[in-house]
């Protein structure tokens, strides 16, 4: 059985292979959707709009669901950044993971969050919200920066990784209680010179994290492609071309081929479109030393989707992608990106796709 869920602005959707077989929350906002490992528990985060963020919790394959209390900031939290002086609020549950024994989540504004009662309560990760430099992170395409990605080394899971949409890549080797800013070799070319190569300026859209080769991190990054071998301390710039853009926010890695990685390539921050409006996927099984374009399948052009960086995933088996846009079009792959099936375009936009353990 091959079940994912779909996070769109107007619910969240779950497919059985090809087949739409269940909807929840018609209407409303999804913005990240996971399935526990451990219990095959649904959580869902909403974002109501005036009637804030909201976390569900389904316990019987997404049947019935239960509300949870949303992560939310403390009354004496100190303001988001340097230019605000009112308590900060969550805007938006970007992503959740699961790691240490504990539920997760990276929020807009850059919050980062952990339950280790199943979504019963949440903490803030004090160690990083009072980080003197966590000030400085700036808004990646949104007013406030966000944590949009968080990895656990699975060989010892208090070993952490965030990535920060714009505020770099921030590790912790103790479980969340004292981070370092790490991600020395990113290079953000929007910066002046004396900026550029500052591991604090670098606007990470997105790490993916090899699971049999952890150490292995790629990231891709607002101008370029970087790829780790130390588990994000360092990183080094793929400068083959990467057909045909290194801009983008997706990426995925092989579960058990580190050299193996997926990105969907756009023209750039202000041209959310497919370069010559030609949707395609870049992969490389070589570590970045060459790329090719995946195509087959996906529609001709004129072609306007833009995938978000939740909105590419990979299967355990390594064979299986879907792929979700902000057009509301939903293409799976069963052979690795060589060929795509179109499910799906008429579905609302779409933040994120991801298949159930």
């Amino acid at each position: 059985m091959a079940v994912f869920h779909v996070a769109t602005r107007k619910g969240l959707m779950t497919y059985d292979g090809s087949r739409l077989v269940d909807t929840a929350f018609l209407g409303d906002p999804v913005t990240s959707v996971i399935v526990d490992p451990r219990d095959g528990a649904i959580y869902a985060a909403l974002n109501l709009g005036h009637f804030g963020v909201k976390l569900r919790r389904s316990e019987d394959k997404g049947k019935t669901w239960a509300e949870l209390p949303a992560p939310a900031f403390p009354p004496d939290a100190v303001p988001v950044n340097k230019d605000k002086t009112e308590a900060p609020s969550v805007i938006q549950i970007w992503t959740l993971e699961f790691g240490n024994g504990a539920l997760w989540a990276g929020t807009l504004p850059g919050g980062l969050f952990r339950s280790a009662d199943r979504g019963a309560s949440w903490s803030l990760v004090e160690s990083l919200w009072k980080e003197p430099k966590r000030k400085d992170w700036q808004g990646g395409g949104a007013e406030s920066p966000g944590i949009n990605t968080i990895c656990f080394d699975p060989r010892d899971n208090k070993k952490m990784r965030i990535g920060v949409s714009t505020g770099g890549l921030w590790a912790s080797d103790d479980g969340g209680t004292s981070w370092r800013l790490a991600g020395n070799g990113m290079r953000a070319e929007y910066m002046p010179p004396a900026q550029a190569l500052d591991p604090a300026w670098q606007d990470v859209h997105r790490l993916a994290q090899c699971p049999a080769a952890p150490d292995t991190i790629w990231c891709q990054h607002h101008n370029g492609i970087f790829l780790s071998g130390d588990m994000g301390e360092s990183f080094t710039e793929i400068t083959a071309p990467s057909a045909p853009s290194r801009f983008g926010f997706a990426v995925v890695v092989h579960p058990r081929d580190p050299n193996t990685a997926w990105f969907v390539p756009a023209v750039k921050d202000e041209c959310r479109v497919p370069v010559d409006r030609r949707l395609v996927v870049s992969r490389t099984r070589d570590r970045g030393k060459s790329f090719d374009v995946l195509a087959d399948g996906l529609p001709p052009p004129p072609v306007f989707d833009l995938i978000y960086r939740h909105g590419l995933d990979i299967d355990s088996s390594g064979d299986r992608l879907v792929m979700g846009s902000t057009t509301g079009n939903l293409w799976s792959s069963d052979n690795g990106g060589a060929k795509w099936a179109c499910l799906s375009q008429t579905l609302p936009p779409i933040n994120q796709v991801r298949w159930a353990p």
